[in-house]
């Protein structure tokens, strides 16, 4: 019976991926307005997810999680060096490579939900319910974020659903992991809580913003702020009030 509660409750989390579909029936040049607005906020939510939920959790437990920041950092540096070799060819390159990198972090902070739920059910059914409702607050928006970001990294409308919902699947992954191997798997948990808020950090500071800041007038600029503090400033509520549950 744990099983398929941990099953139940990681399918309703990774089906939240889907959020974009309420962009359907809008028109491409609406959706690419409306995606340019949702992306100064999905900027301010990665920072406010990595420092103010994953970093201060995984230091909770582990001081050197700061290590496993500069780790995720490291990680996705590489990985972007990667994509573009494998992308871009004589000096040309048309391709957003951070989009890449975002189904990457998402994919694995997706994983750690799922262990956390799947750990969750384990200890008590009731506190099972109560993580899973306090993580469907975070992933409305986190979602949100993530399918704003892969339309602005040039993915096509269902691509960027179907790949968002792919990434999302690993939720249910945790979970069953958490299942089958609860004590093995909570010194990973600290690693990759620190690792993705590097990832989360790296998107955010050296991908996104970059492409934010071109050409931008000074009423644009004043309201990317704006919408980006506005992201961090919802993932610190959600974080405060979800932790006093």
């Amino acid at each position: 019976m744990t099983l398929l509660y941990i099953l139940g409750a990681t399918t309703l989390v990774s089906l939240l991926s889907l959020v974009g579909i309420i962009f359907i029936g809008v028109n491409e040049s609406r959706i690419q307005k409306i995606i340019y607005v949702l992306i100064s906020f999905a900027t301010g939510s990665l920072i406010g997810g990595a420092l103010l939920h994953l970093l201060p959790e995984a230091a909770a437990v582990e001081k050197k999680a700061y290590l496993h920041v500069i780790v995720g950092i490291i990680f996705f540096l590489l990985l972007e060096k990667l994509l573009y070799w494998r992308h871009c060819h004589k000096g040309h390159c048309d391709v957003h490579t951070f989009k890449y990198l975002n189904l990457v972090g998402d994919g694995v902070h997706n994983l750690i939900d799922g262990v956390v739920i799947g750990s969750s059910f384990i200890v008590d059914p009731g506190l099972g319910l109560t993580t899973t409702l306090a993580i469907l607050f975070h992933e409305i928006p986190q979602e949100l974020g993530d399918f704003s970001v892969l339309i602005f990294g040039g993915f096509t409308f269902r691509k960027a659903l179907l790949f968002n919902l792919l990434s999302a699947v690993s939720c249910i992954v945790g979970g069953v992991v958490a299942y089958f191997a609860a004590g093995s798997i909570e010194p990973m948990k600290t690693f990759l809580l620190g690792f993705t808020a590097g990832g989360f950090l790296y998107i955010a500071m050296v991908d996104i913003l970059p492409e934010l800041r071109a050409g931008a007038s000074l009423r644009k600029a004043m309201a990317q702020v704006l919408l980006i503090v506005c992201g961090i400033v919802l993932m610190w509520a959600l974080t405060t009030v979800t932790h006093h549950e």
